[in-house]
Order: C-alpha cells, then sequence, then structure tokens
C-alpha cells in the first residue's frame, strides 16, 4: 500500500475541522455552557430529569446557554453530575444534583454571581470563588488519557471530537506507511488492554505478514465482568477515539472490513457508536477513498448475545459467524487464520483508544509513562467496599494503596479492608499486604492476580473470602461454554468443595484436593477462561488459609457472612417492648414478642436476610448476628 498524498489527505480534513472549530472550538469562552453526565451510571441516579430539568429552565427564561448531554466523568459516587462554564470564569462540577438543585443553579449561577458551593464537587480551574475546591478531590493521582474526552464532549457529535483534536492522528497515520505505522507502536511498549497484555505492536505485524485476503479488523468490546464497565463507559462517552483507533489499526494491517463485537446488554453504547459510525461515513473518515486518499476501509456493529466466554478472541470469531460461541484450540491464532479463515487483528477498546494518542505524541511519549515493562495508564472500574466508586485511570506501576486508599478515599463506615479482587471474576484476591504492589501487568501476575480488562472490587471486614471465592467460581461455571472436560466437569467439582466449606460441612483433606482440581483445570482447558478460572480459589487459599480452616474444623464463618453457619437473635436486656422495629422488617414473620413483650426470632422460619439488624434502633442495638448458630442462647 502507497502513502497517501500528505496535501490532499490534510486539505480535505482541515476543511472537516474548520467547520467543527467555527462551531464547537470556543465553548467555553462564547457563553456559559451547561454539561449533564448521562451515560448509563448517570441515568441510572437520575441524570435524564436533571436535563430535562436544565433544558426546560433555559427555554422558560429565554437564555441563550447550549445544554449539552455528555458521558462518564468517572465520579460514578456523586452521579447525578453537572459542569457550568461562563464566560470569565472557571468551569465548576456539581455533585448529587437534582431538578430542584437544577433550578436553583439556573436563577443563583447563570442569572446571578452565586456559584452555589454547597453543591459543587471540584472547580476545574484556580478559582477565587472556590478556594476549597480546587480540581477534582483525586486529579493528582490520575492521569487521564483514554478518559480525556470522557464527560466533556457530546459523544453524539463527531464536532465536539474533532475540535477537540480528534482524527488528527488518523491523517497523520494516512501520511505513514503501515510499517512505520506498526514501528511507532511496537516502539510505545503499548500491550493488550484486554487482560493477557500480548504486544500490541506484535499483533499487527503477526496479522500484517500473514498470508491470505481480505484482513479483518475487530474490535472486542464484549465486556462481561462482574464489576466492571470501563469499555462501556468508554463506547458511551468517546466513541469515536476507539473508531480513529480501528481505522489506524486497519490502515497498518492491510484491512478493509471491521467488525466491533459489543454485547447487546448495552444499549446505549450500541446507540451511540451507531450514531458515530453513521457520523464518521458522512464525513468521508469511514468508507472509499478516506479522506481523497486510496484507503478504504468500513466497520460494521455486532451485538454478542452476553456469553462471557465470547471475551476469549475465538469465541468472539465464532460468534461473528454465526456458530456457537465456543473457542478453539490455538494455534493457528486469529491473527493468522481468524474469521472465516482469514487473517483476523482482535483488539480490545481501551487498547484501540489508546492509538491514536501514540500516534499524535509519539511512541517516546507514551512508553514514557507507566513503569516495569508496563507502558502508559491503567484504566479501571473501582467498586466494592469503597469511598469512591467509578471510573480511575492511572499510570501504570501506581500501587494499588495508592489507587484505593487515595484515589478511591478509602473503606467507607470505619470498616476495615480486607482485600481487592482484581483482574475479573478470573483474577485473584489481594490481601492488605499487598497494598503497596504496583499495577502492571508482571507483578500483578507474579502475585497470583492479572490485570484483567479492569475490574477492581474492593472487600471489607464483612466480607468472607471462601463465600467470594465460591460467588466468582460459580459465575466463570456457569459462563463456561462446556468444551473442555477439565473446565466443565473440574469447576462444578471446585464449586461443590467451597459450598460445602460455606455450610460447614468441608474436610481439611479437600484444601489438597481444591490444589489439585486448579492444576488439572488450568493444564486442561483450551482458552483463558478455563485456565485462569481457579484463581479466586487459588489466591484465597494462598492469602487467607485461615478463613478456610474455621469454616472447616470450627464450623465458623469469621466474617459472619456464609448463612448456613450464623444466626440472628435478640438480646433480651437490650430489647425496647414498645419497639418493634424489627418485626415490621421481617418479610416471612420469624419475629414476634414473648409474653413479656420481648422479641423473639423462630430461628426455623428466619431466612438470615439480617433485615432486623439494619432496622433496629442504633441506641438499642438489641438484634445480634453470632456464628456458629449453636452459640445462640435457649429461650
Amino acid at each position: 500500500m502507497k502513502k497517501a498524498e500528505p496535501a490532499a489527505v490534510a486539505a480535505a480534513f482541515n476543511e472537516i475541522k474548520k467547520k467543527a472549530g467555527a462551531r464547537w472550538g470556543n465553548l467555553w469562552q462564547d457563553r456559559p455552557v451547561i454539561l449533564v453526565g448521562a451515560a448509563t451510571c448517570g441515568r441510572a441516579a437520575g441524570a435524564i430529569e436533571v436535563l430535562d430539568t436544565f433544558k426546560a429552565e433555559i427555554k422558560n427564561r429565554n437564555l441563550d446557554v447550549p445544554v449539552i448531554e455528555v458521558g462518564c466523568m468517572g465520579h460514578c459516587y456523586a452521579e447525578p453530575l453537572v459542569i457550568i462554564g461562563k464566560p470569565g470564569q472557571p468551569p465548576v462540577c456539581y455533585n448529587h444534583v437534582n431538578p430542584v438543585i437544577a433550578e436553583r443553579l439556573v436563577k443563583e449561577y447563570l442569572l446571578g454571581d452565586n456559584p452555589s458551593p454547597e453543591f459543587v464537587l471540584a472547580a476545574l480551574e484556580p478559582s477565587e470563588a472556590l478556594p476549597s475546591f480546587q480540581d477534582f478531590p483525586r486529579a493528582q493521582y490520575e492521569r487521564k488519557i483514554i478518559l480525556k474526552n470522557c464527560g466533556h464532549i457530546d459523544p453524539t457529535r463527531i464536532e465536539h471530537y474533532i475540535a477537540g483534536g480528534g482524527y488528527a492522528a488518523l491523517v497523520k497515520a494516512l501520511q505513514m506507511s503501515p510499517e512505520e505505522i506498526i514501528e511507532e507502536v511496537k516502539k510505545s511498549g503499548l500491550r493488550g488492554r484486554g487482560g493477557a497484555g500480548f504486544p500490541t505492536g506484535n499483533k499487527w505485524q503477526l496479522c500484517r505478514n500473514a498470508r491470505g485476503r481480505p484482513r479483518y479488523m475487530v474490535c472486542n468490546a464484549d465486556e462481561g465482568d462482574p464489576g466492571a464497565f470501563m469499555d462501556r463507559a468508554i463506547l458511551e462517552s468517546d466513541p469515536h477515539s476507539v473508531i480513529e483507533g480501528m481505522i489506524i489499526a486497519a490502515r497498518a494491517i492491510g484491512s478493509r472490513y471491521g467488525y466491533i463485537y459489543v454485547r447487546a446488554e448495552y444499549p446505549l453504547a450500541v446507540e451511540r457508536l451507531d450514531i458515530a459510525l453513521r457520523q464518521a461515513r458522512r464525513k468521508k473518515l469511514l468508507g472509499n477513498r478516506i479522506l481523497g486518499s486510496d484507503f478504504s476501509f468500513d466497520i460494521s456493529l455486532f451485538q454478542g448475545s452476553g456469553a462471557f466466554v465470547c471475551g476469549e478472541e475465538t469465541a468472539l470469531i465464532a460468534s461473528l459467524e454465526g456458530r456457537a460461541g465456543m473457542p478453539h484450540h490455538r494455534p493457528p491464532y486469529p491473527a493468522i487464520q481468524g474469521l472465516h479463515g482469514k487473517p483476523t487483528l482482535v483488539n480490545n477498546v481501551k487498547t484501540l483508544a489508546s492509538v491514536r494518542h501514540i500516534i499524535n505524541n509519539g511512541a517516546d511519549w507514551f512508553a514514557g509513562i507507566g513503569a516495569n515493562g508496563s507502558s502508559g495508564t491503567a484504566v479501571f472500574a473501582l467498586a466494592g467496599k469503597v469511598v469512591n466508586t467509578g471510573l480511575v485511570e492511572v499510570p501504570m506501576g501506581t500501587t494499588l494503596r495508592q489507587i484505593i486508599f487515595d484515589v478511591g478515599s478509602g473503606i467507607p463506615k470505619g470498616k476495615k479492608f480486607k482485600a481487592v479482587q482484581i483482574g475479573g471474576p478470573s483474577g485473584g484476591c489481594l490481601p492488605e499486604s499487598a497494598l503497596d504492589l504496583p499495577v502492571d501487568f508482571d507483578s500483578l501476575r507474579g502475585a497470583g492476580a492479572m490485570m484483567g480488562s479492569g475490574g477492581m472490587v474492593v472487600l471489607d471486614e464483612d466480607d468472607c473470602m471462601v463465600e467470594i471465592a465460591r460467588y466468582f467460581l460459580e459465575f466463570t461455571q456457569k459462563e463456561s461454554c462446556g468444551k473442555c472436560t477439565f473446565c466443565r466437569l473440574g469447576t462444578k467439582q471446585m464449586l461443590e468443595v467451597l459450598t460445602e466449606f460455606t455450610r460447614g460441612e468441608g474436610k481439611i483433606e479437600d484444601l489438597d484436593n481444591l490444589y489439585k482440581l486448579a492444576g488439572e483445570i488450568q493444564a486442561g482447558s483450551l482458552c483463558g477462561l478455563g485456565r485462569t478460572a481457579p484463581n479466586p480459589v487459588l489466591t484465597t487459599l494462598r492469602y487467607f488459609r485461615d478463613e478456610y480452616r474455621a469454616h472447616i474444623e470450627l464450623g465458623r464463618c469469621p466474617a459472619l457472612m456464609c448463612m448456613h453457619l450464623i444466626a440472628y437473635y435478640i438480646l433480651p436486656h437490650k430489647c425496647e417492648r414498645s419497639c418493634d422495629a424489627c418485626v415490621g422488617s421481617c418479610s416471612v414473620e420469624a419475629i414476634s414478642p414473648n409474653k413479656k413483650r420481648i422479641k423473639v426470632i423462630d430461628q426455623e422460619k428466619c431466612v438470615k436476610c439480617g433485615k432486623c439488624l439494619e432496622a433496629c434502633p442504633f441506641q438499642y442495638n438489641a438484634v445480634v448476628k453470632l456464628t456458629p448458630p449453636s452459640e445462640v442462647p435457649a429461650r
């Protein structure tokens, strides 16, 4: 493939950029602007009602103020989020906005000079009016590259993306040879963000050198990890960054056909991808002779049915071909023989979203970010028992302690940190002693965990590590395609053993059986799902063996989590006879007063939901949870 004519490509794009910049380039300077975060997380918190309120107020007051629906800003703990910018003032981000607050902001800040600091999360720039709200609380620890646009542009307007520098990397790539593009990605040190961490440039080179035509470009957006939402948020908030990365990758390998494999359970992501693809075609950024060059490439959307195993690239390809989503033995690798038997490059959403920054800023710039052989940044969905949940982007090499306690602000309700489950359901559970471990591909693997696609679930003292291991193994066991005997039956046997532990029915020799089963499953499984499924069990055995022994030898659940090993009862000397809070909270009517009006729990009826403990007034604290149930005193 020849290089495109530089002048023609640049001229074609400059005309597009000129029109986009004329309308959107000075968005903050010309007039007030309201941005409402309305990705899935914002919508769940009521962002659409807030958006509608702002629009109605602006219309009723006949104000010239654009109200723009943007994507996820990352601070999911503070949704709904709104950013308001006024000429001459720094943009201000408001949190937990509701329709009443929205009306006040229009009246007091847009029409007046009161920025309403009681609702402010952060001032995006230094501000004399808001000296206590300088920047986001965790901004000093983050390095936003992939998430740079998320929450700051309208994902349904390609002009916003272009005005902010979008598609400039494509113009540059069209003036480079495919070999030059691949070499730049190699030098950057970019490794696949889907979990395996394979060098991206090497993968591109393999596909380009493979025999066979046509070659296919596939974006793997089949994100299915419990607690993970990174890819979804990027697709909802900045879809053109992924599309631009796909076009550059296709140019590098010599592909004319591409697919985005996205799960149908992400309707907003599907909708915004569809809009973005149509807009890119209208601007001649997709299709025949892109920007007047000799390179042609187009992308189709394919909606998956939610099978977790289809995140594995050979199973994904089988699904694209209309077959059951089952992995096959490798080699041959998809880069050599993939979709319809032709060379196929499969890259993750975050991998492709990184590409434009490498081309724009250079390989040395990207390689200078990160540590320990892992370049660039890592994007995590921080979830679980942590104060500030949401999307986090930090340089590779940042420690777990910094992510959880500095970025995430630690554990809520004064609870003690216990573990972090990293790498999705097939990742590992790491204890407090591992908090200073740097987050990179090799360090995590050495600790028994893995980077995975970027899920990070924080656990506190109330979480039972035996039950956590059982929960994640149950997920992977259900999601197994069943092709491999070791995965299909081995994970089932491991799950049965763990279930016995949580019931107090396990045997000490079963611990050795778990190790044996795990080794056989890892050795005999075809794909990554089976090979990594035992990880939660192995890491909890490695770091929390005492909890296993308590379940087996003492019949106790130290975290008071396993239902068969706990019981609720009411302390007679603390029960307030006139209070019926626990009675009203019990859906199975297991609580009733005795002759002295002291409440008693019928253990045969009790389903151990814990609602009575939550309902009991704090000052009385009459309801107690204990383990084992045999410790419950006679009435």
